[in-house]
């Protein structure tokens, strides 16, 4: 696992979005799999930023996001489809086609997992995976537990989740109590991993993820057995390490 301190969260999003945009010009049709939440939305600014001034390409790209809330329709303000096409698709030229966020609106939902990770292997696999931090150490909606699930599956989301989500909602009681989400196994079959983290309210879950022993009650500290990992922070969420 390799750590970068930064100064803050402007140069964390610039350092992240200049890892993408080397692997875009690299590899043209590049698979990503993309983040949500308040961490990400800086790094999608310097990469429409870097579109508009030609210097990077989005047309062979193929995303896959972690997740999504069940319950939400893909035109609620705080779905993830909404939020995705208002920081980054809707402002850039990745095809309709290529765009794959779970799907929470479906009557077999079990089957509609299963599909989700049969067509990132038929991609060739995610190369980058964005991620973020939950202030419980959880990687997509993977929330501490005795034992985690590897594939894309619905999930309960804890009590810290639904009260750190509900700065986003009216109220915490509008803040959906499940989510669907990739699986530790899908995120760990990416190539390569690339994890945010900022402010001094990071720093524990930064300190049990990059120090802390691997357990599945920390699901991001099972990102020290990936052999690929990049983790950009501040020095904020840096402060315990």
């Amino acid at each position: 696992m390799e750590i970068l301190t930064v100064e803050n969260y402007d140069e964390m999003s610039a350092e992240a979005a200049n890892i993408i945009a080397q692997l875009l010009r690299l590899k043209q049709n590049a698979v990503l799999g993309l983040a949500t939440g308040s961490t990400p939305e800086g790094l999608y600014a310097c990469l429409v930023k870097m579109y508009e001034e030609k210097e990077i390409d989005f047309e062979k790209v193929t995303c896959f996001n972690l997740d999504e809330y069940a319950g939400l329709s893909p035109d609620h303000p705080q779905s993830y489809h909404y939020y995705m096409d208002r920081h980054l698709f809707s402002k850039v030229n990745v095809k309709k086609g290529n765009i794959n966020i779970p799907r929470c609106g479906v009557e077999n939902i079990e089957t509609a997992c299963r599909d989700y990770d049969k067509k990132i292997h038929q991609s060739g696999g995610i190369d980058l995976q964005l991620l973020g931090l939950g202030l419980n150490g959880h990687i997509g909606f993977n929330e501490p537990a005795d034992y985690l699930q590897k594939d894309t599956h619905l999930v309960n989301l804890s009590r810290e989740t639904i009260e750190a989500n509900s700065r986003f909602f009216p109220t915490e009681d509008d803040v959906p109590r499940q989510a669907i989400t990739m699986g530790v196994g899908s995120i760990m079959s990416a190539a390569r991993i690339m994890l945010l983290a900022s402010g001094e309210k990071k720093a524990d879950a930064v300190k049990q993820m990059t120090c802390g022993k691997v357990s599945t009650h920390h699901p991001a500290s099972l990102l020290q057995l990936h052999r690929n990992v990049l983790v950009i922070i501040d020095k904020e969420a840096a402060r315990l390490i």
